[in-house]
């Protein structure tokens, strides 16, 4: 629970404030963009929510938090009003977690409604409310890995659901008892909707999933960089700086609209300005 005493020194005063455990995941920053913002090493409180949509993201914000950092005057405002916003919607079949885990330093994760079976892309933390709201969506029969950072309670949802974890070989110490650990280094189709695209640099087992070649799950190798309007690569790297960027290639062959990452809010862009954003990576990578 966050603690006013703790409250970072960037924050206006208000109702709402994060504290001095914040992790700079950038949670908040995406599910409630209008109320907070970044300063060097953490989140803070640059806005305070002035009406109900305003109030609402914050309140997700706050329950999404992987570290409990956030607070509010829960006089006024009550966190448990938001709790079954989640998963939250942002397109048709396709849905937000939220409740991200501190193991995966906030990654984001997504379910994705199939005919054939239901998928989780990334974990959420372990939530029994958050469970139940899979169960009445039909449950989950897949869940995609993409890379060893963001596994979270994977293990939790797949021993609940009889779900199959997928993870690359690469990154399998991640997840040792996965039921699916493939170990490809080219492009894969796995069925008619998905493929599998290697892309290692972020870990030796990074890679994305491509559904209907309208939804790329990037996990952390590829983000929208919202105040340059562009696609760009995390900051951090873990593993291989130069092949994270070799790998931006592999994504040219490719036509979708959405990017869903780990870190960052999704984008969705109509498939020519998308396409052109991956060409502007390629073309600032050959220029590092």
């Amino acid at each position: 629970m966050a603690n006013r005493e703790k409250t970072v020194s960037e924050n206006v005063s208000g109702a709402f404030f994060v504290d001095a455990t914040c992790i700079d995941c950038g949670t908040c920053r995406h599910v409630a963009p209008k109320s907070f913002a970044e300063a060097a090493e953490n989140s803070f409180v640059f806005h305070q929510p002035e009406n109900d949509a305003e109030v609402t993201a914050a309140l997700r914000a706050l329950v999404s938090c992987p570290t409990g950092s956030i607070g509010t005057d829960t006089r006024v405002y009550k966190p448990n009003t938001v709790m079954a916003d989640f998963p939250l919607p942002l397109d048709e079949g396709l849905y937000y977690c939220g409740y991200t885990s501190a193991s995966s330093y906030g990654a984001s994760s997504y379910f994705l409604l199939h005919p054939e079976g239901n998928w989780l892309i990334d974990s959420p933390k372990w939530m029994p409310r958050l469970a139940e709201r899979f169960e009445a969506m039909g449950g989950i029969r897949w869940i995609f890995l993409t890379h060893r950072d963001d596994v979270a309670d994977a293990a939790a949802y797949a021993m609940h659901f009889g779900a199959k974890r997928m993870i690359h070989a690469a990154d399998q110490r991640a997840m040792p008892d996965a039921e699916m650990i493939l170990d490809i280094t080219e492009p894969q189709q796995y069925s008619p909707a998905f493929k599998l695209i290697p892309v290692p640099g972020h870990s030796p087992g990074s890679w994305c999933l491509l559904y209907q070649n309208r939804y790329l799950f990037s996990g952390d190798h590829v983000w929208w960089e919202p105040n340059g309007k562009k696609l760009t690569n995390p900051n951090y790297i873990y593993w291989d700086r130069a092949k994270m960027l070799a790998s931006n290639h592999a994504l040219l062959s490719y036509q979708f609209e959405w990017i869903l990452p780990g870190h960052g809010a999704p984008v969705h862009l109509d498939r020519e300005t998308m396409q052109q954003a991956v060409q502007m990576l390629c073309q600032n990578t050959k220029a590092l």
